[in-house]
């Protein structure tokens, strides 16, 4: 098989790393940019060396042979531009959350389905270096039968200054974050079959949720509570990463601040530090996010190849979104939810 030629659809900040992190794999090519501010694409594409460049996203998919598209635009443009690619039959990548709302989100799915293109978000938070292997201890068996787990992102960073128009979100924290945090709890300990969610808004100068607690029962008997906050000011501060400690029958495993994974048994605790790649377009302070990407995309690329199935599908991913809303289902009805 040759290198698959896909397309960027979208040159705002976060495209650099994508692409960045796609130049790292083998088996793959850069053909085309769209951003509808075509002198914001043509200045990307001379630092990628792209060859075309569109700020009309249709004359794109018209002229250019491509695999796949890689959406990398604000969310309310998610599902235009798949529904978009689909009709040329164009795999789609898009950048998460997958779509603004679930019922549009449900119709993403649909769509790509329905026109049987393959369908993927960038879900990367499950790539992280120390999500993985915190799972290969979790399925060694080394703590035993998992009985209550915890997953923590609460920080005092201040969010706010770099992304002004997330202040004005109706929904903020669960959106942004619950969408990775509750599919890093799937990821690691399985589905719920039932949730609790309490939000909270602290600062005062935004109108969504900065604080969300979500107490989920798990499909194994266990109990996951996943914490979110960007209101915590805290001895130390975890920005970016998430932290998670997971009780089990012989022992406990924590995920601790720096990339330290702590592994306690009867025998003792031993710790170990599963630091991220550092790749040298990587921003350091960012460098356990910037790596995910290039896992993430490798294991996409992987199923475009047939090599083997991806784990972040639009199948996949539509239960991490219902899992959102049904946060804030729960949290609107002060009740707990049963699946």
């Amino acid at each position: 098989m040759g290198n698959l030629k896909f397309a960027v659809m979208g040159c705002g900040f976060w495209s650099k790393f994508q692409i960045a992190a796609w130049k790292e794999l083998e088996g793959v090519e850069l053909v085309a940019l769209y951003n509808r501010t075509k002198a914001k694409a043509e200045k990307l594409a001379e630092e990628f060396d792209v060859p075309s460049v569109y700020d009309d996203a249709e004359e794109m998919l018209e002229k250019e042979s491509l695999d796949f598209v890689d959406i990398i635009t604000d969310v309310d443009t998610h599902a235009p531009f798949t529904e978009l690619a689909s009709r040329y039959v164009k795999n789609v990548i898009c950048q998460k959350p997958m779509g603004p709302d679930l019922a549009t989100a449900e119709n993403m799915v649909k769509t790509t389905k329905d026109r049987d293109v393959n369908f993927y978000v960038h879900e990367n938070f499950r790539w992280q270096s120390p999500l993985r292997q915190f799972k290969e201890i979790l399925q060694s068996g080394e703590i035993g039968k998992v009985f209550k787990s915890r997953v923590t992102f609460c920080s005092g960073f201040p969010v706010f200054d770099n992304q002004p128009f997330l202040a004005e979100l109706d929904q903020f924290i669960l959106t942004d974050i619950g969408s990775h945090i509750l599919d890093v709890c799937r990821f690691l300990f399985g589905e719920p079959i039932d949730l609790h969610c309490k939000i909270k808004t602290v600062n005062p100068k935004i109108k969504g949720e900065d604080v969300a607690n979500v107490f989920m029962e798990m499909e194994d008997g266990s109990h996951c509570y996943a914490e979110m906050s960007y209101a915590s000011i805290l001895e130390k501060e975890s920005f970016p990463q998430t932290l998670v400690l997971a009780e089990g029958s012989e022992g406990s495993i924590k995920l601790e601040h720096d990339f330290k994974i702590k592994i306690t048994t009867r025998n003792g605790t031993r710790e170990i530090t599963a630091a991220p790649e550092m790749y040298d377009w990587a921003d350091p302070d960012y460098a356990l996010i910037h790596s995910s990407i290039v896992d993430c995309n490798r294991d996409i690329l992987q199923d475009l190849q047939d090599k083997k199935e991806s784990e972040t599908t639009g199948d996949d991913n539509i239960k991490t979104i219902r899992l959102v809303y049904q946060c804030y289902d729960s949290a609107a009805k002060d009740e707990k939810l049963k699946f």
